[in-house]
């Protein structure tokens, strides 16, 4: 079994999609290959075969190698619930939840649920590709370290270390980060990536030169800047879209402190009849046909939130003008009469009143509701979709469900005039029938069809293409213990 690990300067320096092309790229070649990540800290999540949790990155990176996501690829998942705590998931499952110094304490035994995900992966895969977390010079996160040199000292792994030049300092940030680190580490390390280059490269050509001279290490590639590229953002919103053309649909989605899963509405920016805003704080929510409530880590504190933003008014007011409104998970049980906590599982234990528009409420329990779905809406339209939620929701609203799902039951609600929906269901847009139903819900007549788990394969090849083109494949082939191909 072959292994390789792409650790960054800093985050968001590239390292999900260079994995991402890497799995598709080695996929390509035949390879059984799968994706690893130790460690995560993100809210956009994904739902795996084996009916566990993990980040919604390493389900792409799944997808580029052709394979169902599993909770081996990503064995601690941390999910923020305020600036100090958060939802810590060991392989898949809700552990409980934590401060800072408490998951510091506990990870010497997270580390064993780490090697023992990566030793399976390592048993059914010929080459497994890893993902680090932020960067590996963060001096003061060293001891027991999980997330990048802890782990590839761990297991004998190389590092090839990428850095985004479109930030800016990128020698600084390459050159910094190897001295923070001890010398068996630095050896490890076998080359750099630089990432998002625009421009002449001969006029980068002098500065890679002298890397190479100083560090002793080579520039495996150049990476260029990928004009409209669309993959799951791992935790910023992306709120980059195409183009509208034509009939626009105006769609407004507030901005909760812990929002989840908002790549829920990468399909809605996707799409070139579909004019999405985000909206933050400070701002009122514009006019528009339809609002989105999307999911939240912490849905009594985002209601509060939403209210003292004056978002509740501008909801209510949106609904006497005749818009839709659409709530997504925690949106459901915001739209519902009472949000109760017995536990403190969010947060503070309590209950709040909800915005009172759909007539359900919700308590929150200990075990997580985590499975992957299939069904059809009333008009027929087919849907499938993942469930996060710790919430169970009763009450008469739900005699008029959202959506009946194929093994049996409902999900979600409506109201009787028909302005007002809800569902548990994340990743619903990206079935096309579920997609155009929605939109022609929402008021668009004609609907251009959308096929986004397509327009992910061919976000895949791109990259993919990318690296073929940009990077040293020989350099590559060797690190990742891979035979030349045979046309060679």
């Amino acid at each position: 079994m072959s292994m390789l690990m792409v650790q960054g300067t800093t985050s968001d320096a590239g390292k999900s999609t260079l994995v991402a092309a890497l799995c598709r790229w080695a996929k390509r070649q035949g390879v059984n290959v799968a994706p690893f990540k130790p460690q995560n800290m993100a809210l956009n999540s994904a739902v795996t075969c084996d009916g566990g949790e993990i980040g919604r990155a390493q389900a792409v990176q799944a997808q580029a190698c052709g394979l169902a996501p599993h909770s081996d690829m990503n064995p601690v998942l941390i999910k923020p619930s305020s600036d100090t705590g958060a939802q810590i998931i060991i392989q898949g499952r809700v552990l409980n939840q934590q401060d800072a110094v408490t998951f510091h304490a506990y990870k010497p035994r997270a580390k064993a649920a780490v090697l023992e995900s990566f030793a399976r992966l390592r048993e059914q895969y010929a080459l497994v590709l890893v993902e680090g977390a932020g960067s590996p010079a963060e001096i003061n996160l060293r001891e027991g370290d999980i997330a990048n040199m802890g782990f590839a000292e761990a297991v004998d792994c190389p590092v090839i270390l990428i850095a985004d030049i479109d930030r800016g300092g990128v020698f600084a940030h390459l050159v910094g980060t190897l001295a923070l680190l001890s010398e068996s580490e630095q050896a490890r390390v076998k080359g750099f990536v630089i990432n998002r280059f625009r421009g002449d490269l001969s006029l980068l050509q002098p500065g890679l030169d002298w890397l190479e001279r100083h560090t002793g290490k080579p520039v495996l590639g150049v990476l260029p800047y990928l004009h409209d590229l669309h993959l799951e953002a791992e935790d910023a919103i992306n709120a980059q879209q195409v183009s509208a053309a034509g009939t626009t649909l105006r769609v407004v989605i507030p901005v909760l402190p812990r929002i989840s899963n908002h790549t829920d509405f990468d399909p809605l920016r996707l799409h070139p009849q579909v004019d999405v805003q985000f909206v933050g704080a400070g701002h009122p929510l514009p006019p528009a046909d339809l609002i989105i409530l999307p999911g939240s880590k912490s849905v009594r504190d985002d209601l509060t939130h939403l209210r003292e933003q004056g978002w509740a008014d501008d909801l209510m007011r949106h609904l006497r003008f005749g818009g839709k409104v659409l709530g997504i998970c925690g949106g459901l049980q915001m739209l519902g009469e009472q949000i109760h906590d017995p536990l403190g599982i969010e947060g503070h234990a309590g209950s709040s009143a909800g915005l009172g528009l759909l007539a359900l409420s919700t308590t929150l329990g200990a075990e997580k509701q985590l499975r992957q779905v299939t069904g059809h809406l009333s008009d027929g339209s087919a849907i499938s979709g993942y469930e996060i939620h710790a919430g169970h929701s009763t009450g008469p609203a739900l005699d008029t469900p959202f959506a009946q799902l194929s093994h049996g039951g409902n999900d979600g609600a409506c109201d009787p005039s028909a302005q007002i929906r809800a569902t548990y269901l994340h990743g619903l847009f990206e079935q096309p029938s579920a997609l155009s139903s929605l939109l022609r819900w929402a008021g668009l007549k004609q609907v251009q069809p959308l096929d986004y788990h397509a327009r992910r394969e061919q976000e895949l090849d791109r990259l993919a293409d990318m690296l073929e083109q940009h990077l040293d494949q020989a350099a590559l082939r060797t690190f990742c213990g891979l035979a030349e191909p045979a046309h060679a």
